[in-house]
């Protein structure tokens, strides 16, 4: 599956319809369809007041968004794929209705409260929508000759209705083409602060099973899932018996004082940043197929350790063959789905830790791999204590500026699907000047997304240094190792 913008995707001709979902209050007084105002407690208003506290990465991102305005406010992540057959739109708003009864972080909202109120712990507002309440309405925008146009409708869409400051900060839609009968294409688009880039892969399986059950063809099958609004109320209680000794902040606190305060940055120059905020660019290259990165994998195995490490390994090569990095320093995501409950759940289960290591002086590939892997193993406890708790106890703001992502996907159900449905994992334009790299294994093999500022020295430099990792990874596939030049030896 490929990590690309909405403007990546070929985009169809057809009818667009959008599905937007709704808490109508069914009588009485006060509250409303979008849980503002004083609270009902009656059946009539769905909504009720909830006390569990947002994770501290969801609170973040809402606190950000409040300041932010203009280009650069969304930060969405999405999904599309077709369904075979022709939509039966009956259907497919049951199937919708019973995915976000599924996952309760979809039918809840939390707000700031006014900046005169000080917060703190996470005790912002919540209110929670009752199982069985919310439902898609369909808006119906008849067809278009011009995919062009139905794109444009898709991106403004996304964009007005996933903002976290309201509810819902998600939606979905559906495109049917001239040959109704042979498939139709669902997108769908979410805030980053109720989902991750995991989340949004489970989507297509979880939709067609439900609205394959609706048609009578099958059972949906799907698994329990916990509930998103659960792990941020016991994040809050587990980083409660935390203190300024535990090893993850010693770990940023190292990583902060080696950068002046600052994190990582990409090793190449990015060339001066534009005066006003553009939109960032971006590439997706499938560098290797099935077959090449089990060859890598193997490779990485026999020296001891993982596909990751051996990633960063050929990271860490190119950054000192281009730019005579003598270590190689980044921020990684992780994966705070501890427990097997949320597995499939929808929510931003992500954590972040740096990942550095010194490159000069490794003799071999191997060697750049074993260094790696140590940071890796280190990184993984560090990223469960949320970075937000971190800059609290360190008095920092600062924002990664250098990412490197990994992701297994190749067990998600249905993903040796993806190619035959045409899903990719979609995300908003970003106007920031950071550099994000992705490297998802897939059953269609390794692909590496990136994204970075708009300047053209930035996208020579990025695309250099994607295109060294490829062909180092290339090397690896090849002879079980790659040459290290001496930029790396001495």
């Amino acid at each position: 599956m490929e990590f690309t913008e909405l403007a990546d995707y070929p985009v169809a001709a057809g009818t667009l319809t959008e599905w937007i979902p709704t808490a109508p209050v069914t009588g009485g007084h006060g509250g409303s369809e979008r849980g503002h105002g004083s609270v009902d407690p009656a059946p009539s208003n769905p909504w009720f007041e909830d006390p569990r506290a947002t994770s501290f990465i969801q609170e973040g991102r809402l606190r950000d968004a409040g300041m932010r305005s203009g280009p650069g406010r969304e930060s969405w992540l999405g999904t599309a794929f077709e369904i075979a057959g022709r939509l039966d739109t009956a259907a497919f708003a049951r199937a919708v209705d019973t995915w976000i009864d599924r996952h309760e972080g979809l039918r809840s909202h939390a707000t700031i409260p006014p900046p005169h109120i000080p917060v703190h712990g996470g005790a912002l507002r919540r209110r929670t929508v009752a199982p069985g309440r919310v439902r898609v309405s369909a808006r119906k925008h008849g067809y278009r000759t011009s995919g062009a146009q139905n794109f444009e409708h898709l991106h403004a869409l996304f964009d007005g209705c996933t903002s976290p400051a309201s509810w819902p900060a998600f939606a979905f839609a559906t495109i049917e083409p001239p040959d109704r009968d042979r498939a139709f294409t669902v997108y769908f688009a979410a805030d980053h602060a109720i989902v991750d880039g995991f989340s949004v892969v489970l989507v297509g399986q979880e939709i067609e099973s439900l609205y394959r059950r609706e048609l009578g063809d099958a059972e949906a099958d799907l698994f329990p899932v916990g509930s998103y609004l659960d792990f941020g109320a016991r994040e809050r209680s587990a980083t409660g018996e935390l203190d300024a000794d535990h090893p993850a902040v010693a770990l940023w606190r190292g990583v902060l004082d080696l950068g002046g305060g600052r994190l990582p940055e990409f090793p190449l120059d990015l060339g001066d940043f534009p005066d006003r905020p553009l939109p960032q660019r971006g590439l997706s290259a499938w560098v290797l197929d099935p077959a090449g990165a089990d060859m890598f994998a193997v490779a990485c195995r026999k020296i001891g350790h993982g596909f990751f490490a051996g990633t960063l390994a050929c990271l860490a090569v190119a950054g000192a063959e281009l730019a005579g990095a003598e270590r190689f320093e980044a921020v990684t995501p992780m994966s705070t789905r501890a427990d097997a409950g949320w597995s499939g759940s929808i929510g931003w289960f992500v954590g972040i830790s740096p990942v550095g290591f010194r490159v000069r002086g490794a003799g071999s590939f191997a060697e750049l791999v074993r260094r790696a892997a140590v940071q890796v193993a280190a990184a993984k406890p560090a990223s469960r204590v949320p970075y937000e708790w971190v800059c609290e106890v360190l008095g920092t703001t600062a924002r990664p500026r250098f990412v490197v992502s990994y992701m297994d996907v190749r067990f998600v159900p249905a993903a040796t699907e993806w190619a035959d449905r045409n899903t990719r994992a979609l995300r908003s334009k970003q106007y920031e000047d950071d550099v994000y790299v992705w490297v998802n294994r897939t059953p269609q093999g390794v692909n590496i997304a990136a994204r970075y500022p708009a300047t053209d020295t930035a996208t020579a430099a990025v695309h250099r240094y994607i295109g060294r990792l490829r062909s180092l990874m290339e090397e690896v596939v090849g002879t079980g190792t790659c040459a290290v030049s001496e930029r790396v030896t001495q």
